[in-house]
């Protein structure tokens, strides 16, 4: 295809119009195609430069809601460093994946974080693939396609849309309660 395209553009220098019409194909079609595969960091953009910054990812976590005021944020390369106290493992849990789930982050790390109420069982994360939706993940966990609203319900407020998630997002897939 790369030799009819450089053919056709030899063939025809003297059309300005039409070489401007496959550069401009050529162009979208590497941004749109391969610049989505090309991306290294999955998440939400939300630093106004290109490094992490812990007072913009402060400002990410308490636009979650959570009740977070008591927690530290601190930015080390790629690495969030979270540390305070948090009332339970659902407050942490959700910390950690409106932390996580950033552009440029690659771990959270909680070791300096208390938790109040710790006696909740822990909620396992997983990677969404491509190809994945809630349901698909609910029947891999629980065995139900039909209960993908506790995942759903489970990674709200960073999930506004049980059908929009993305390749590289983590969730929080909790326990289902007996």
């Amino acid at each position: 295809m790369c030799l009819l395209i450089d053919n056709m553009c030899h063939r025809k220098r003297n059309d300005y119009k039409i070489d401007m019409a496959i550069d401009t194909f050529w162009h979208e079609s590497i941004v749109h195609k391969i610049g989505k595969v090309l991306i290294k960091d999955v998440g939400d953009k939300i630093f106004k430069s290109n490094s992490a910054n812990a007072a913009e990812l402060k400002d990410n976590i308490d636009k979650t809601g959570l009740e977070t005021k008591d927690l530290k944020v601190e930015v080390e390369g790629d690495k969030v460093v979270l540390a305070g106290s948090v009332k339970d493992k659902e407050t942490l849990e959700k910390a950690i994946l409106a932390a996580g789930n950033n552009a440029g982050i690659a771990s959270v790390d909680t070791s300096a974080v208390k938790i109040e109420n710790a006696d909740q069982p822990d909620s396992e994360f997983y990677e969404v693939q491509k190809g994945d939706n809630l349901s698909k993940i609910s029947k891999k966990y629980y065995g139900d396609p039909n209960k993908y609203m506790v995942i759903f319900e489970a990674n709200k407020p960073m999930l506004t849309d049980p059908d929009k998630i993305y390749p590289g997002q983590k969730l929080r897939i909790p326990a289902l309660k007996k």
